[in-house]
């Protein structure tokens, strides 16, 4: 068995992982890079294997960084199944082509205002490329050991998150091999703990979070504040937010807090038609979350939404109290930009960061505290407030990473630290050795390994 590392490896995006055994080919994973221009530009080169030799696909979850560059897995070649759990597949179905849009509507835009280097300027791929990929799913339920190839076995296992989110093991010929996924936190408000990891011989293990511990803020109260306080100067709390996942938990907290008085009576704006009809499916899969359905439906109900071009435009030149939720939650494209754009320049407003900002991405520029910010190839003057808000990062700590590998009823012979960013993954490499005894390394990108029997 051998396992090749094309993506997720020295980066926390473009997750891309190739089994191969006894002459088949499983690729865990297909997503994209982001962040970075040079890794970005990645997404526009040919993938490093060839798509038409890939078996089979396996998802861990939805989110672009592990799912996103199926479309061009498919355009350039491949033809068999993408599996994945049920409600990963029914979120896919939403964010693939709105992916596919919103990079349709940047390539418009930038070709009608002049803003790109290219000319003229071109998606990375089509709605109808996201619809062509879609044709390739086949539901595969939790905790249901099954053949995918010709003596390899996989099970999908909880792993919190996002709806649909799942750990991966798969076994043949007596070898296991686990793969985390992202995995989520086990005091997540919106979200199920992870499930208990089993037993395998190597584990490939995310490691977004590899360096830090979430801190004990109260993310409600803290949402609360500031939303106060902005709205006393009579601004705009601005949240680019992702659209699968943490915009949920947001609408949450804002309906808790509305609920309770804590925050001004004042309207709250989501503005992401993905995110709307991400919203829904959690009353379709509820038994994927913690909410019962009175706080689905409050969840569900708080927001006005913002799903026309029309109605996002006005939305950005309005002026006064609000709360708009927007995607993409690290502010690279998306009508957040628009947000952005119009609402930095103004003191009394302020963008809030929530989840995890990927180096090169406009959301990590911001929290590192740039006072212009590059939108549509003009500076914006960033003189709004600026925030990160913890405690509502979806993703596990280091010490609750560690924690879930400690669970296993044994050690594994290796395991590979990935999908971190080298100062996270090498922190939580060291942190197995020292903790757990254990052997560990956070391969290269494009390194392939031999998982001898």
């Amino acid at each position: 068995m051998r396992l090749g590392f094309h993506g997720g490896a020295g980066t926390v995006t473009g997750s891309k992982y190739l089994v191969e055994h006894d002459g088949r080919r499983l690729l865990v994973d297909c997503g994209l890079f982001q962040g970075w221009k040079s890794l970005r530009e990645l997404n526009w080169e040919p993938l490093p294997f060839e798509p038409r030799t890939v078996d089979a696909v396996l998802l861990t979850h939805a989110h672009l960084d592990h799912s996103g560059a199926l479309p061009l897995l498919v355009r350039q070649g491949f033809t068999g199944p993408v599996l994945a759990t049920p409600a990963t597949a029914d979120v896919c179905r939403l964010l693939l082509p709105d992916s596919a849009r919103i990079q349709e509507e940047d390539a418009a835009f930038a070709n009608r205002h002049h803003t790109s280097r290219h000319q003229p300027a071109q998606p990375l791929y089509t709605e109808e490329d996201a619809q062509r990929a879609l044709r390739h799913f086949e539901p595969l339920p939790l905790h249901a050991r099954t053949e995918v190839l010709p003596g390899l076995f996989a099970t999908f296992r909880r792993a919190g998150h996002i709806l649909g989110a799942a750990s991966l093991l798969l076994e043949a010929d007596g070898r296991t091999l686990l793969f985390s996924g992202d995995l989520g936190r086990p005091d997540d408000p919106l979200m199920h703990a992870p499930d208990p990891a089993p037993v395998a011989d190597w584990v490939v293990i995310e490691s977004t979070y590899g360096d830090r511990l979430h801190g004990g803020e109260d993310a409600q109260a803290a949402l609360g504040e500031i939303i106060t306080r902005t709205a006393a100067r009579g601004g705009t709390v601005l949240v680019p937010a992702f659209a699968v996942g943490r915009t949920q938990l947001l609408l949450l907290l804002i309906h808790r807090l509305k609920a309770q008085g804590a925050i001004p009576d004042l309207p709250v704006f989501l503005d992401s038609p993905m995110a709307i009809d991400m919203t829904e499916l959690y009353r379709h899969h509820h038994g994927e979350h913690r909410l019962s359905p009175a706080e689905n439906a409050g969840m569900c109900g708080v927001a006005q939404m913002a799903r026309t071009p029309a109605e996002s435009r006005a939305l950005s030149q309005a002026r006064f109290p609000a709360v708009v939720v927007s995607a993409s939650g690290m502010a690279t494209g998306g009508r957040v930009l628009h947000h952005l754009q119009a609402r930095l320049p103004d003191h009394r407003n302020t963008v809030v960061l929530v989840g995890y900002q990927a180096g090169g991405t406009r959301g990590a520029r911001l929290q590192a505290g740039e006072r212009f910010l590059r939108i549509f190839g003009q500076d914006v003057p960033v003189k709004a407030e600026v925030l990160s808000l913890g405690g509502l990062s979806a993703h596990a700590d280091a010490a609750q990473l560690v924690q879930w590998l400690r669970g296993m009823p044994r050690a594994p012979r290796q395991v590979f630290v990935t999908h971190g960013e080298p100062g996270p993954a090498d922190a939580l490499r060291q942190r197995i050795g020292r903790e757990l005894g254990w052997p560990a390394t956070a391969p290269l990108l494009g390194r392939t390994v031999e998982l001898h029997a």
